[in-house]
């Protein structure tokens, strides 16, 4: 098994005498996809901030190839190959796709440094084509696409900015079914590719068909971190859901109010 290109032990992360996180480990591979699951509150959006360098962890080791990290800012993490695409997408909706797709690293060419804008066309379909995205026209604004769609360019655009690990916020909350399929289907697309992916999610049924490794989070600390082959879906629904907790309470509830 080859070595993880990230890996985190006993992570934790503390506002003053707020603790965010505590005791996270896990790790993330090249080839495989690492979901993070849990509720609002549960601490995925502290977890993803300190892999995508905009904080510092206060607890435990965060190491990329090995190599312990402090990063101090998103910037580092690029650096190091890590993308984060948000769920709120950083795109200009009446841009075209070509524009976003390059959008802050335009490449230019000639004595003047014109946009080379015949390379950043052709590039644009290209990475797009090798995502298995087939545009209908470069040319068109990015704000026509479906919402998995423009999800879809962004991910196109991460990796062929040198993204090895992909970070993905919630890609799938404010899709339908049919559209997030269609970002389950690249997500799958890019570890075939090779790229180590965290998948944020609060849908266990979105996670398993495309995880390999599954970490779920409650109040801020882990209360999994398990293989595919060590974990069902329905096992992972469970732990998703508070299993215990809701059958306490269906128990509480039938006999305050018997049938």
């Amino acid at each position: 098994m080859s070595a993880p290109l990230i890996e985190v032990t006993d992570l934790g992360k503390t506002y003053g005498s707020v603790v965010a996180l505590r005791g996270v480990t896990t790790s993330v591979r090249a080839g495989e996809v690492t979901c993070v699951l849990g509720d609002n509150g549960a601490g995925k959006s502290t977890f993803i901030k300190i892999l995508s360098g905009a904080h510092q962890h206060s607890e435990g080791s965060y190491r990329v190839d090995g190599v312990e990290q402090h990063m101090s800012s998103p910037r580092d993490a690029l650096a190091l190959g890590i993308a984060t695409v948000y769920q709120d997408l950083a795109v200009v909706p009446l841009m075209p796709v070509w524009r976003n797709f390059f959008l802050g690293s335009e490449p230019r060419r000639g004595p003047l440094r014109m946009l080379d804008v015949d390379l950043m066309k052709r590039t644009t379909r290209d990475e797009m084509a090798a995502m298995g995205i087939d545009l209908r026209d470069v040319d068109q604004p990015i704000g026509t696409l479906s919402g998995g769609e423009r999800q879809c360019v962004a991910i196109a655009r991460a990796v062929h900015f040198g993204a090895r690990v992909l970070i993905l916020d919630e890609p799938t909350a404010a899709l339908g079914v049919k559209q997030s399929g269609v970002v389950l289907r690249y997500i799958a697309r890019a570890r075939e590719r090779g790229l180590g992916v965290v998948f944020i999610t609060h849908n266990p049924h979105h996670a398993y068909p495309v995880g390999d490794r599954f970490l779920v989070l409650r109040r801020g600390q882990s209360i999994a971190d398990r293989p595919k082959a060590e974990l069902t879906r329905d096992e992972l629904v469970t732990l998703m859901s508070g299993g215990a907790e809701l059958d306490a309470l269906e128990h509480e509830l039938e006999r305050d109010h018997p049938i």
